[in-house]
């Protein structure tokens, strides 16, 4: 099998790169960078491809491609996060024609002003966003599956794992001394991903012949203090988890965000609300089509090993 893998100098990309080559398929690494440390993809043949030059004129004939790239942060202009995720997602359409396409796209279509609970696939996309990220993610999904490829969508939520950038280290820098802060009530539950998860639905999606669009977690929900807990006790942390009423943090988060526009800001602020209506409220997703057409057997949340993420 010829595989043609995105954003593979990221932290998903580079770990399908890396079960692909492990699994014998011939890959065709892309990512941003200039270059990777060969290890990242598996050794697998490397290219730096920015998708917002657009289509390349000399792709190779692969089979599948897994589309990991894309803008993964909550802040910036909305029009750097449409020319990635939505106009990169043409591009590389575009790049490879009549190649099954496998798009991984994100929880965040779903309606973030109200909770996610155990949310089937035909929930999303909606009409309103809180950010552009979710809005580009949303547009991309509708070009992919508009586009006549033969394609499968995922939807994971959170993902997290060896070389997370964004999980983990957003817990991280919630501690303050002997306190870790978060909103909601702590009992609130939620869905997350481990990248080995994700791994084995994009493999899946690679192998089957279905299409659609399908809901990617760990095996089931659990509360967000729980979660915390597992994360600082791995990392020997020693904090308390102290919670803050979601509703009265939401406007202090938007006139943050005003602030930081009006500055003309690039660095994100800590507090904006996509980050607190993420995990604040139930984010739960339903895995029963991706179980039951994907083969999807995933494995329970674990932040074993997070010490050394």
């Amino acid at each position: 099998m010829r595989v043609a893998v995105t954003g593979a100098s990221g932290f998903v990309g580079g770990a399908v790169c890396r079960e692909l080559a492990a699994r014998g398929a011939r890959v065709y690494a892309y990512g941003r960078r200039e270059a990777v440390d060969p290890e990242h993809t598996g050794k697998a043949a490397y290219r730096s491809w920015d998708l917002r030059s657009g289509p390349l004129d000399d792709a190779p004939r692969v089979d599948v491609v897994v589309h990991c790239a894309g803008s993964v942060t909550d802040w910036g202009p909305a029009g750097e996060f449409f020319a990635v995720n939505l106009e990169g997602t043409k591009s590389v359409l575009a790049a490879f024609p009549g190649a099954r396409f496998v798009h991984v796209s994100t929880a965040s279509v779903y309606d973030p002003h109200v909770p996610t609970v155990m949310a089937t696939e035909d929930q999303a996309p909606v009409r309103r966003y809180v950010n552009a990220y979710g809005a580009s993610k949303a547009a991309a999904e509708r070009a992919v599956l508009n586009s006549g490829a033969q394609s499968v969508v995922l939807r994971p939520h959170a993902v997290y794992g060896p070389g997370d950038t964004t999980l983990l280290p957003r817990v991280l820098a919630s501690v303050r001394g002997p306190v870790l802060v978060a909103a909601g009530t702590g009992r609130q539950r939620v869905s997350l991903t481990g990248v080995g998860n994700l791994v084995q639905a994009c493999l899946l999606a690679c192998e089957s012949d279905v299409t659609g669009v399908y809901n990617v977690t760990d095996a089931e929900p659990l509360e967000l203090d729980a979660a915390l807990a597992m994360i600082l006790a791995e990392r020997g942390i020693r904090a308390r988890r102290v919670y803050l009423p979601a509703r009265p943090v939401l406007p202090v988060a938007a006139a943050v965000e005003g602030a930081f526009l009006l500055a003309g800001s690039r660095r994100p602020p800590r507090l904006t609300r996509y980050a607190l209506g993420h995990l604040a409220v139930e984010r739960t997703l339903d895995l029963s089509a991706a179980r039951r057409f994907l083969g999807y057997r995933p494995e329970p949340t674990s932040f074993a090993g997070a010490a050394s993420w």
